[in-house]
């Protein structure tokens, strides 16, 4: 009986272990999904926003809206750093992500449109 008893609790681990380890396969290929569609659309929105030639003018506009707060008047820093140079320092894929993404704290990410990205990008270039 003993060896009945403990072949019954062995296909019960089993059965158990099984169900876990389906469940974690499934959360880990939803993450997986999730990942992939978000990259797929980083991506669509970088290659869009490069193949645009923005104006200095409205990306100076624009970063005098939204980030003077944090890099000064003159985009020389004040709690955000020096942005003379950036693109020397950073490419305009790296750029557009910290901005987006507000990947350095305390720096907030920002929903901003193709257009207005590539004139940012466009008045970060004119600071060199």
């Amino acid at each position: 009986m003993s060896t009945s008893s403990s072949t019954a609790a062995e296909r019960d681990f089993k059965r158990e272990f099984l169900k876990v380890f389906f469940v974690l396969f499934g959360v880990l290929l939803i993450c997986l999904a999730i990942f992939f569609v978000n990259h797929h659309e980083n991506n669509k929105y970088i290659i869009e926003t490069l193949e645009l030639n923005g104006s200095a003018e409205e990306g100076d506009a624009l970063f005098k809206i939204n980030c003077v707060g944090c890099h000064g008047i003159t985009a020389r820093g004040l709690v955000g750093p020096d942005l003379h140079s950036i693109t020397q320092r950073l490419n305009d894929k790296e750029i557009i992500k910290q901005v987006t993404g507000g990947l350095t704290p305390p720096m907030p990410s920002f929903e901003i449109d193709p257009v207005n990205m590539s004139n940012l990008l466009k008045y970060l270039h004119s600071l060199e």
